[in-house]
């Protein structure tokens, strides 16, 4: 075993710092910093793995705020610290960046930091306890607030090695405690994926569900994991791993038929959401070897004026890029961008060499990925003189539409919502029971254009979409601005009906692929129209589903029973009247928007005191991607396995 000890462990700096600012450290309070406390406790684990030292690890939600992770790692020192004069545990529990991580003869490369992730888990946990097996014995300590409240204790013998941390978020810190399974799930089968031969089980003690992950395959696992049901232009796709002095380096990807772009970027094991050097290699060794083997190949010649850029090669790029380095610099403690500008080096050498390499030994794969990225470089041009045709309309229709968008009067974008409505009939309804100080309303004519399945070119030339496009001020794809963005309130109302829900699917496609920071900040909302007007005389009462159209009528049988108790006659035919949901109880079931007049339309659906509406989240873009592309996209068989699978189960379709 190599040699770890206390003196391994280097103290730079103390953790007051922590409770007084935890976003600077977790990224925030809510449930992203929450989750996050688990991240870090596990990434020590893994990079124990990573190291050759553990092969299990366990994550257990004990109670609801409760958690236990372990693993059959070394086990963090025990012994005495030379400069702190405390045990080396005590140690990285309590002082901030004091760690192993900092030895590279210790960890060749990491993504947690023993003694920084574990030292802001504890400083923000109201109680934490530290198991570790190691030297021959079990070994515990007990902390609250970041410091020790008890003694290290040296416990019973064993043969074992490892460490276990149990702790409890403090809700000083976190306004809401509440672990997300599904959440947690996907955090350790990223781990599991890039970690070949490291088995992840999962404990939920709550209702003992139990969930393990491990795949020998590892990254390999993953990309295929991710091309499922997808259209890939090769039957393949283009791996390589190379290991260097200073580093290692995994990659996979391949291109679709379509424009989806799903991109992973990993540095020891820690997703960096907002990409960073490593990207940057990556993107530009694509387009270096790209327009050599396309100009070697004559796909691209020089008098064309064709030129392949950073933007041409992600249209359709599915990929993952797995980098372990000794020490990697990140922007902030939850690790979104890296920045280490050796990295981009190191990365635009290995997969230029290994690109040129796989094309060059497979010209007929070769001459369809190319093929597949021209399309993109040509749908670009054919998308900006596009999009300048647009802007220009823009300018001239000074945002009328030429009558199709009817707008409101109030400047003030917080107030303004747009009620995006399916077909003339619902229209004309809906501009006549607007609000018009600060609702507008735009109807569509028919079916938008699936973008799932159709380029940049032709989705522009949608006069639908374009005039949503102009409506919202933002513009689209690449040139999208949040800051145009006119309207606080986008909501879609379209009938509850196959046709209804169809529009529907097409519109949030279209926000999805191409306006996705809509959907991220909240500004989507989908109208719950009434399913059902239910009149008693002169009262009227809507219902949004079967079950409240059955209750508003036994509720009302019920008041009829309570106030005629002594009429039984007049109870017995008040009954069945009920019963036949007739004469007295008149029940009208909607078909569409349209069937409604403006006084009623404002009442059930526009009136933001009374109405009900649904925004539109994305928890999970993975699983929100595989749908779009299962729902929309162009494979069939997958599309008619779902449909199979779920018809039964499901009436109204929300995503």
């Amino acid at each position: 075993m190599t040699d770890y000890r206390a003196e391994h462990i280097q103290v730079l700096e103390g953790i007051e710092a922590v409770r007084k600012r935890p976003g600077m450290y977790i990224g925030g309070t809510g449930l992203d910093g929450l989750h996050h406390l688990i991240w870090e406790i596990v990434a020590n684990s893994v990079d124990e793995a990573l190291a050759g030292y553990a092969k299990n690890i366990e994550v257990v939600i004990e109670s609801e705020n409760r958690i236990r992770i372990s693993d059959d790692g070394r086990g963090i020192p025990v012994e005495i610290h030379p400069k702190t004069k405390k045990s080396a545990l005590e140690t990285v529990l309590t002082i901030l960046h004091a760690g192993g991580k900092f030895d590279q003869k210790i960890y060749k490369s990491a993504g947690g930091l023993h003694g920084v992730g574990v030292s802001v888990v504890n400083a923000l946990s109201k109680y934490l306890k530290a198991i570790v097996k190691r030297d021959g014995y079990v070994w515990t300590q007990e902390y609250k607030q970041g410091r020790a409240i008890t003694e290290l204790k040296k416990g019973k013998p064993s043969k074992e090695t490892g460490t276990t941390i149990i702790f409890e978020p403090d809700p000083q810190i976190f306004p809401e405690i509440k672990w997300e399974t599904k959440r947690i799930l996907d955090y350790l089968r990223h781990q599991a994926y890039l970690t070949p031969g490291l088995r992840i089980n999962f404990i939920d003690e709550r209702n003992n569900f139990r969930y393990s992950f491990y795949f020998e395959k590892g990254l390999q696992s993953f990309f295929e994991h991710l091309i499922l049901n997808k259209n890939p232009v090769i039957q393949d796709y283009i791996y390589f791993n190379e290991k260097g002095e200073n580093f290692q380096l995994e990659v996979a990807f391949t291109y679709l038929e379509n424009n989806e772009i799903n991109e992973y970027f990993f540095t020891n094991n820690i997703l960096n959401a907002e990409g960073g050097t490593h990207q940057l290699g990556f993107r530009s060794a694509l387009v270096k070897i790209f327009n050599k083997v396309g100009s070697e190949l004559g796909l691209i010649k020089e008098t064309s004026g064709l030129t392949i850029n950073s933007e041409d090669i992600r249209g359709g790029l599915i990929v993952i890029l797995s980098l372990k380095i000794p020490e990697p610099q990140f922007e902030g403690q939850t690790k979104a961008k890296l920045g280490n500008p050796e990295a981009k080096n190191i990365v635009e050498d290995v997969v230029s060499r290994n690109l040129e390499e796989y094309l060059h030994k497979n010209p007929d794969k070769a001459k369809t990925i190319l093929n597949r990225v021209l399309l993109n470089t040509q749908a670009r041009k054919a998308a900006k003189a596009a999009r300048e045709t647009i802007f220009k309309k823009r300018i001239q229709a000074g945002l009328t539409l030429s009558g199709k968008l009817a707008d409101c009067s109030s400047r003030d974008p917080e107030k303004r919502e747009l009620f995006v409505v399916e077909g003339d009939s619902a229209g004309g309804s809906a501009k006549q029971g607007r609000n018009r100080i600060f609702q507008a309303v735009l109807p569509l004519r028919g079916k938008i254009l699936n973008v799932e399945k159709a380029n940049l070119e032709k989705i522009l030339k949608s006069q639908e979409i374009k005039n949503l496009i102009i409506a919202l001020g933002t513009g689209f794809g690449k040139d999208f601005n949040l800051e145009g963005l006119r309207y606080s309130k986008i909501i879609i109302a379209t009938d509850a009906d196959s046709d209804g829900n169809h529009i529907r699917t097409l519109l949030l496609t279209l926000f999805y692929r191409y306006m996705r920071p809509l959907i991220e900040q909240g500004f989507i909302y989908i109208a719950q129209p009434p399913l059902y007007k239910i009149q008693v005389g002169k009262e009227i009462y809507y219902a949004y589903s079967d079950a409240e159209k059955d209750k508003i009528i036994a509720d009302l049988t019920q008041t009829k029973r309570r106030t005629s108790q002594t009429k039984r006659k007049q109870l017995q035919t008040l009954e069945t009247q009920a019963e036949n949901k007739s004469i007295n109880i008149d029940v009208q079931r909607y078909k569409g928007l349209g069937e409604m007049n403006p006084e009623e339309l404002w009442e059930t659906t526009l009136n933001p005191e009374k109405r009900v509406l649904k925004k539109v989240t994305i928890e999970d873009a993975e699983e929100a991607d595989r749908l779009f592309t299962i729902l929309m996209g162009q494979e069939v068989e997958p599309r008619k396995l779902f449909i199979e699978t779920y018809a039964q189960e499901v009436k109204n379709l929300d995503i």
